[in-house]
């Protein structure tokens, strides 16, 4: 139970970490003085890209239970 909490912890960090920026984003928001900007426009990314990774774990759960009740008659 401990690993699967572990595992579950690092990937709700990851996005902390990454780096969403395509080349172009990054070459224009670097030679600006402030890194608001390049900061606001990184988390922008991450937050939108994280709606379709939420969507489709929410499917693949579904059909993995669905799957599972129809093997399991007892639940």
């Amino acid at each position: 139970m401990k690993v699967k909490l572990g595992i579950f912890l690092l990937l709700l960090l990851m996005p902390a970490l990454a780096e969403a920026q395509c080349a172009m984003c990054r070459a224009v928001l670097e030679s600006e003085d402030s890194q608001a900007a390049a900061q606001g426009i990184n988390d922008g990314i991450v937050y939108l890209m994280v709606f379709p990774y939420l969507l489709m774990g929410g499917i693949a759960f579904f059909i993995y239970r669905s799957f599972r009740s129809k093997k399991d008659p007892s639940s």
